[in-house]
């Protein structure tokens, strides 16, 4: 109803904190999303959020990434919390090993707060992963907290962005990490609503770079509004920045 293509599904739990069951452990919710895709016709672009942390077995993430594929997925996120560069290295190696038969993009975000936090950091890490699938992840947040330069995104191989995640915010930098943090989680804005060239963003990457928003916004559960309304905002103001 909004106009999407596709939508991202987030199948395990992004923090131990968050509330809901995981859908990798509901049958019944996993056939309520199979039974929507269905009805509308909507494709699945990622899947969310796979932490490579110092105690990760890459073989644990079996699971989710075949609940993944089933769904048409074809992108997965990753995001590295270990301090050990190459351990780090290797899981996210083996991790692409094991998603390149489903099909599936293993897809590096960097995060201010993460042990990759920022764009010259996960470049590093994938100048060293030999691996068919590994992407870099460019969210428009990330890019703009951690102090990354949109001109950094020149020097990148152009088959690294499998996609891309767009959204906005007003102001420079806190100094204060869990300040950013706090920002990501429930301070986002529409794309255009901020100081983010998102212009010059675009203009960086491959034409062809799905467009995935991702708003988390506090002041957007206040105001009353209905998901199909603020989705269709988050559609339009996306639109005018592309226009």
């Amino acid at each position: 109803q909004a106009g999407y293509d596709k939508v991202g599904l987030r199948l395990i739990a992004a923090t131990p904190e968050q509330e809901g069951a995981p859908v990798v452990a509901s049958p019944a919710k996993l056939q309520r999303i199979k039974s929507a895709l269905r009805e509308t016709g909507i494709g699945v672009l990622d899947i969310e959020i796979l932490r490579l942390q110092p105690e990760t077995r890459v073989s644990d993430f079996r699971a989710v990434l075949e609940m993944g594929a089933e769904l048409g997925a074809t992108e997965v996120l990753v995001a590295g919390n270990d301090p050990n560069r190459q351990r780090l290295i290797d899981n996210f190696s083996a991790l692409c090993e094991l998603g390149q038969p489903m099909g599936l993009g293993i897809n590096l975000e960097f995060m201010p707060w993460t042990d990759i936090p920022d764009l010259a950091q996960a470049s590093a890490v994938l100048d060293r992963v030999e691996q068919g699938n590994a992407g870099l992840l460019v969210d428009a947040f990330h890019l703009n907290r951690s102090g990354s330069a949109l001109s950094e995104l020149a020097a990148q191989p152009t088959s690294r962005f499998r996609y891309v995640q767009l959204c906005d915010i007003a102001g420079a930098p806190p100094a204060d990490m869990a300040e950013i943090l706090r920002e990501a989680r429930a301070e986002r804005l529409f794309p255009g609503q901020g100081d983010i060239d998102l212009s010059a963003l675009l203009v960086a990457l491959p034409d062809s770079t799905p467009l995935s928003i991702e708003v988390p916004s506090e002041a957007l559960k206040t105001q009353g509004l209905t998901a199909l309304q603020r989705a269709k905002l988050a559609f339009e103001h996306t639109l005018e920045v592309l226009s």
